[in-house]
């Protein structure tokens, strides 16, 4: 079972005055719940687990757009650092697709695959895939016949609309709540936030479409 650090229903958070946070948002954001040096912290463990479990197999990492790009990056950085440094080293490329599955803060429960390259090219590779909506795209790229996929996500939500479904590599595990910030999203806006933090009930209407 994937380990990770959890964030009690209950968690208080950080309060806003206490970081960085660009002045447009600050009227829109109950609280700071990871702070970005603890998202960085943990991200680097997580490519330790994954260059020590993946051992010399050649790695197409595919990040989900648009919301894991930021983590999909910095667990890049980190595994590339890795391979700098260490005896033993991951082979690595890179590939995109993008999903959507929201509409305002409501799960559509319909992911659409919007763009990204034509997924065959992923035949025979050994996969770490970065992102939400898992289900769905393990099915998709099931077709393509990777010899293995291995599933990041550096948040896990607890709530009672989960499948069940648990990625091989967590981050976090983070209470029933709509999340923002490090790249995540409310009809396009606060991916420009370094922090992730709880969006407030007046922001889903200000910002909804």
């Amino acid at each position: 079972m994937a380990s990770y650090l959890q964030i009690a229903d209950d968690e208080k958070g950080y309060n806003l005055d206490l970081f960085c946070v660009p002045r447009h948002y600050e009227k829109d954001l109950d609280k700071v719940i990871i702070p970005h040096g603890l998202i960085m912290d943990r991200t680097e463990r997580l490519a330790r687990d994954i260059v020590r479990d993946m051992g010399a197999h050649h790695i197409v990492a595919l990040c989900v757009l648009k919301g894991g790009y930021k983590f999909f990056a910095d667990l890049l950085d980190y595994i590339k650092t890795l391979n700098q440094n260490n005896d033993k080293s991951v082979p690595l490329t890179v590939d995109f697709i993008r999903v959507k599955s929201y509409c305002n803060d409501k799960s559509t429960n319909n992911v659409k695959v919007i763009g990204g390259d034509d997924l065959s090219s992923l035949s025979g590779k050994d996969i770490v895939e970065t992102g939400r909506t898992m289900q769905t795209l393990l099915s998709l790229l099931s077709e393509s016949r990777p010899k293995m996929v291995k599933v990041v996500s550096l948040l896990v939500k607890r709530t009672p609309r989960s499948s069940g479904y648990r990625p091989d590599y967590i981050g976090f595990e983070v209470p029933d709540a709509f999340l923002v910030g490090y790249a995540l999203d409310y009809n396009e806006y606060f991916r420009d936030l370094s922090h992730i933090c709880i969006l407030n009930d007046e922001a889903k209407e200000k910002y909804r479409v």
